[in-house]
């Protein structure tokens, strides 16, 4: 029997209060480093620029460029990941915030994922975050397994037309009604998923398709559509 083949994503799926199923596709420490550095730069650019006329002010601009770092490192990421679930950095990398059901973060876990990144700093570097993303199946530190929050890919996925399938395959083993309903959801959803995402899903099932790739995708249709009675 052939390995299966690496998980291409980590996605999360959460079930709404209408019962409808979504797929929260996680980011993992890399993209989200590249956004926190486009973050500091970000914040370091703005001070930069500042203090030199905050200079001029006196001791009165010192207060104020006190109270601007206050602002832009510890405000700035509250207030746009409340009211646009991104900073600037994460928009740039086509990240967002949510909340682990998927709905918009809200201002106490905004705060809470915020305040503790001054644990998940710790030694040095974020270094206890990273370990927290790579130990955490969906790529959360610690600041978001206790606001209950996660940062997922923002940008659209190119889905793929649904590949028309007329014919009909008996299954060549007997399904239970659960099995079933998992195949005749397949074949509901997955045009909605990319193609490689389709060849890995079909890997999974390949005992009852006796084919891989595209072949085994097709035969699920085919399946499904036998189940369905559309012979």
């Amino acid at each position: 029997m052939s390995a299966a083949p690496p998980m291409l994503d980590t996605y999360l799926e959460v079930i709404t209060p209408e019962g409808v199923p979504l797929q929260l596709p996680a980011a993992g420490p890399v993209p989200r480093a590249l956004a926190w550095l486009i973050d500091l730069v970000i914040r370091f650019g703005t001070l930069t620029v500042m203090s030199p006329l905050l200079l001029m002010l006196g001791d009165m601009g010192k207060g104020i460029y006190l109270g601007l770092m206050f602002l832009v490192f510890w405000v700035y990421p509250i207030v746009l990941e409340v009211w646009l679930g991104q900073t600037l950095g994460k928009r740039v990398l086509g990240l967002r915030v949510v909340a682990r059901d998927g709905a918009p973060l809200g201002w106490m876990p905004a705060i809470v994922r915020n305040l503790l990144r001054t644990v998940d700093i710790l030694p040095f570097g974020y270094a206890l975050g990273l370990v927290s993303c790579l130990c955490d199946a969906h790529g959360r530190r610690l600041g978001d397994l206790v606001a209950g929050s996660l940062v997922v890919h923002a940008t659209p996925r190119a889905f793929v037309a649904p590949p028309r399938v007329d014919t009909a395959l008996a299954p060549p083993l007997p399904l239970q009604p659960g099995e079933q309903a998992a195949l005749i959801a397949f074949a509901e959803r997955a045009p909605a998923l990319s193609a490689p995402r389709q060849r890995e899903l079909a890997h999974i099932v390949t005992p009852l398709t006796e084919a891989n790739g595209q072949t085994g995708v097709l035969r699920l249709y085919a399946m499904a559509n036998w189940l369905l009675g559309r012979r």
